[in-house]
């Protein structure tokens, strides 16, 4: 600290000549003398006015406070000066975000983030923007390239979230998400079997792997981007609490196992590795790139855990992209098994936790926008082997695609589909969509795929 204030007094005589009189002088002052110079330029009325600035506060809170003060109140005058003269020391980073937006335009962030829009925003919303968007563009490949940091963030910065959102959703009108779980709604009824049983041996499938899940964040804590260690750690304490609960009533029971050093939870390398494998507990976060730049890899791996329940068809992810991914699976032949204990299992949990984030506009918030609105995945493993001849999942991609389906391998996205031609097919559409058409699409979506693969 010393040092830098040898050096800033070395330079009041830079500061003198430019015509800033010696005498103690507020930092405003300081600031109005310096912008309003005609003859001097904006960077350099920049550095004379925090050298001036500067000097004075160590000169004169040299007598009052300790060092640390002293330099706190500097930033503090500088981060002032800045402001005032429009100074951005976020160039950098602009300047790639500009760069992958021409180099990458299918990067939605990169594409839809406007200068103009950034400007009009105080200092601290400038920050919270660019670390929203600093995924993509620290990975200009991203598809969609940011993420939300805190509950409020789509709404606080709906001028930038609502057309990367509409444009990736194909929203072409307005925003207002219902949620809705309810099989017997008319609309929705009319398309299902009589009584609305889901039987896939209707379709000519046997016993077949199921699973159901959301994507939940607690209103009460940042998203995971934007956590502290105290944060994931104070979450998953909050969540235990909730969890212990759960293990207590019979209709649940099982284990809470964590990966947080020193937890009264925490479980061994080797049996994490197990429930990994297992596809139980989901892997290291801190490899994934996108999720690293956005900061939700960040504290690998204190706050991260997983609940199971004693049939083990009930998961809670705890700490991963989301704060909560809930899960249901069953080897079964109805779908509305693990739907209907989703549907229940979702509001236990949140009785027991803490309220979800929720958005009137967007529904349930997510820290991805491709999640928003239900948060919701359903899929099914199927065999397709005619259609996987070529040892590829090219033509059910093509056949589904239409039909609003993803095919992912058995591992997840970018991964393999199984030797035997089993593949993994899920709606696409979260937003937008309500939670039972979204099962109601898969089933009618595993009906017409299976029909193709018969014919192929």
């Amino acid at each position: 600290f010393r040092a830098a204030t040898r050096t800033l007094s070395r330079q009041l005589s830079v500061a003198l000549a430019a015509g800033v009189q010696s005498a103690p002088v507020s930092t405003a002052a300081a600031v109005q003398r310096a912008a309003s110079a005609p003859e001097v330029p904006a960077i350099a009325a920049a550095a004379l006015a925090a050298v001036a600035a500067a000097t004075f506060a160590s000169s004169e809170a040299s007598c009052h406070h300790d060092e640390h003060d002293d330099l706190a109140a500097i930033k503090k005058d500088l981060a002032a000066i800045k402001s005032h003269l429009g100074i951005d020391d976020n160039v950098e980073k602009l300047e790639r975000i500009q760069a992958v937006k021409q180099s990458n335009p299918n990067n939605l962030a990169m594409k839809h983030f406007n200068m103009g829009y950034y400007n009009s925003l105080s200092a601290s919303g400038k920050k919270a923007l660019l670390q929203i968007v600093n995924s993509g563009a620290m990975n200009a490949d991203s598809g969609m390239g940011c993420y939300a940091m805190n509950p409020t963030d789509y709404d606080v910065y709906l001028p930038f979230f609502e057309p990367v959102i509409k444009e990736y959703h194909r929203i072409y009108g307005p925003v207002h998400h219902v949620t809705n779980w309810d099989l017997s709604t008319p609309a929705i009824a009319a398309k299902l079997p009589p009584g609305g049983k889901l039987d896939l041996t209707k379709l000519g499938l046997g016993e077949t792997s199921m699973r159901v899940r959301v994507g939940r964040n607690l209103a009460a804590f940042p998203l995971p981007g934007a956590m502290s260690k105290a944060d994931r750690v104070g979450m998953e304490n909050a969540m235990v609490e909730a969890f212990k609960k759960l293990i207590a009533d019979p209709n649940y029971g099982g284990s809470y196992y964590s990966l947080t050093p020193g937890s009264p939870y925490e479980i061994t390398p080797e049996f994490y590795k197990t429930l990994v494998k297992k596809h139980i507990m989901f892997k290291d976060m801190a490899d994934d790139s996108y999720l690293a730049d956005a900061g939700i890899a960040s504290d690998w791996p204190h706050g991260r855990g997983v609940y199971v329940s004693a049939d083990k068809g009930f998961i809670v992810w705890c700490g991963e992209e989301d704060h909560l991914r809930i899960m249901c699976m069953k080897k079964g032949t109805v779908l509305n098994d693990v739907f209907d204990r989703l549907k229940d299992a979702c509001v236990v949990v949140e009785k027991n936790a803490s309220k979800f984030a929720h958005s009137p506009k967007f529904g349930y918030v997510t820290s991805c926008p491709t999640n928003l609105g239900t948060g919701m995945r359903a899929s099914l493993h199927i065999k397709c082997p005619n259609l996987c001849r070529d040892g590829t999942d090219a033509k059910p991609k093509a056949i589904c695609k239409p039909l609003g389906l993803s095919v992912r391998g058995l591992g997840g996205e970018h991964t393999p589909i199984g030797a035997d031609g089993t593949i993994d097919i899920s709606p696409s559409a979260r937003l937008m969509i309500q939670e039972a058409e979204i099962i109601c699409a898969l089933y009618e979506g595993i009906e017409r795929v299976l029909k193709a693969e018969a014919s192929a």
